[in-house]
């Protein structure tokens, strides 16, 4: 979906939640092969046994990945992705476990580089089905302001 807003269109306190997905077991194996991370947390069911968790865990650059993702659902071309930050884990995100992530524009502020631009910091919180928080980021963007359009 096209969404066309410039830093002075974003409100702080807006939030949108996205659609579940459903972590797979396929979803954990294919993450480790892409992503070389084999530890015993993600594929040592034994292991996991003896472990805090009991079982085997998804990785947390999976769920960053997939909650974040999840969030993908509007393009706009005044905006780009600056980064991430304070990027948490909490509780562990297991096969089965369902997650959606909601998105709050936390705060906006000047960017102290580019004057034609703001910054936009999207407070992203990933809960699985429980209510539980498995991830926390801010995700930061720069925003074309109005007059720096023209």
């Amino acid at each position: 979906m096209q969404n066309d807003r410039y830093f002075e269109d974003y409100v702080v306190g807006d939030a949108r939640e996205t659609l579940g997905r459903t972590i797979t077991e396929t979803d954990i194996v294919f993450h480790a092969g892409h992503s070389g991370d084999f530890f015993p947390h993600h594929m040592d069911e034994e292991f996991c046994k003896t472990q805090p968790f009991g079982s085997r865990i998804a990785h947390g650059t999976m769920t960053f990945a997939i909650g974040i993702g999840l969030t993908a659902t509007e393009i706009n071309r005044h905006a780009f992705t600056y980064g991430y930050e304070r990027l948490r884990f909490p509780k562990p995100v297991y096969a089965g476990d369902t997650i959606r992530t909601t998105v709050t524009i936390g705060r906006k502020q000047d960017d102290p580089k580019r004057p034609a631009y703001g910054q936009v910091v999207e407070v992203c919180e990933t809960k699985k089905q429980d209510g539980s928080t498995v991830m926390y980021c801010e995700h930061i963007l720069l925003v074309e302001r109005k007059q720096g359009a023209e």
